[in-house]
């Protein structure tokens, strides 16, 4: 049965514009409460080997590049302007999708299904850089970005993989002990170097930091972790230096 324009019309004598919104109801991905559409991809379930290897080389390049090139004014001024331009140009592929359906490929390999539609995750990412430099001083803002960096995506690798007890949903004691490991690692190999600080302050202390990252990411929380891992772990490595007696730099 059609209508006059010659699109589908109901057979229950319904307009047409009822059936056209029962077939964006139904489409794919649509659910029936209006939740945003989901297109078909990979999801933060899936490995995504690739996304996560880019996850770690930025935080990488971004922690080395302050620990060693720029000053604290130089990388807020630089994270400002990619905190900007990452923005504009995620919000630039969200409302243009014209302009995404050019590069498939990089939409395959670098976001998620959910991220078709909606802000990616390295929107919060960059913010989260440029918010844990400006609020840290500069040892801890790096412990703060090298476990977004490192300890995020290990963590999910692991979990993925070898994550056989779950406590929450989505969530693993596997990912998580990795997750612990590496903020460990992290906190350690930056701390023991400061003036004053032996051995067994830093371990204590990366212990603590690692304690206190590996429990809040556990949180099954609707924000995203690339917003609250590196501000938490900042707080946190804050907090535990100025109680154990730690000057941080």
């Amino acid at each position: 049965m059609t209508d006059v324009d010659g699109h589908p019309g109901r057979e229950d004598g319904a307009p047409a514009g009822a059936a056209d919104g029962d077939r964006l109801a139904a489409a794919p991905g649509r659910e029936d409460h209006g939740a945003p559409p989901v297109a078909a991809g990979p999801t933060r379930k899936d490995l995504q080997l690739g996304r996560r290897l880019v996850h770690l080389a930025n935080g990488v390049a971004v922690a080395t590049a302050y620990a060693l090139l720029f000053t604290h004014t130089q990388v807020v001024r630089v994270f400002g302007t990619i905190a900007c331009l990452v923005y504009v140009a995620d919000r630039v592929r969200i409302l243009y999708p014209e302009l995404a359906e050019r590069l498939p490929g990089v939409n395959a390999a670098f976001f998620r299904a959910e991220e078709q539609f909606r802000e990616s995750a390295m929107t919060p990412y960059v913010i989260a850089i440029l918010l844990t430099a400006l609020t840290f001083p500069k040892t801890i803002a790096l412990v703060a970005i090298l476990t977004l960096a490192i300890a995020d995506p290990l963590s999910a690798v692991v979990g993925i993989r070898f994550g056989r007890h779950r406590v929450v949903p989505d969530k693993s004691l596997e990912g998580s002990a990795a997750f612990f490991a590496a903020t460990f690692a992290i906190a350690f190999a930056l701390l023991r170097p400061l003036p004053g600080v032996d051995g067994l302050q830093a371990a204590g202390a990366a212990g603590l930091i690692g304690l206190a990252a590996a429990a809040f990411e556990m949180i099954p929380l609707r924000l995203d972790d690339n917003l609250t891992i590196p501000l938490l772990v900042g707080f946190s490595a804050w907090a535990v230096c100025r109680a154990l007696g730690i000057e941080t730099p």
